[in-house]
């Protein structure tokens, strides 16, 4: 049986999912299961730890921005929530996040997204 979705709104600066669009300041609507959820969640969790280690990484005045693993990680993740918004998104999400120019066709694929089980 196939969990219902329910509408969730997200505060991309915060990493905040709200399921009420009232008293919060969103910036994407999605529709979702609570699993998809969960792995939106996941990713947030996961952005958050690698955007730490690399604050910490960056005191390190003699390691260039591009040999940071932490940095290739980090923004391998924000192109993950954004794929995955992008796929649950509403017409409106959708029409922004293809707006920003940030996914090529790679992070647009449901298959890649699905495919991706690091969260």
């Amino acid at each position: 049986m196939d969990e219902p979705k329910h509408s969730y709104y997200i505060n991309i600066q915060s990493h905040e999912i709200f399921s009420e669009p009232d008293g919060s300041e969103w910036d994407f609507r999605i529709e979702a299961t609570d699993s998809e959820v969960s792995v939106l969640e996941r990713l947030f969790d996961k952005t958050e730890e690698t955007d730490w280690e690399s604050y910490i990484r960056a005191h390190i005045p003699y390691l260039e921005y591009h040999h940071q693993p932490q940095n290739k990680e980090y923004d391998l993740r924000i192109l993950l929530i954004y794929s995955l918004l992008h796929y649950l998104g509403d017409e409106k999400t959708r029409a922004h996040i293809r707006e920003m120019g940030i996914l090529n066709g790679e992070f647009l694929n449901e298959q890649a997204i699905k495919g991706y089980r690091e969260f």
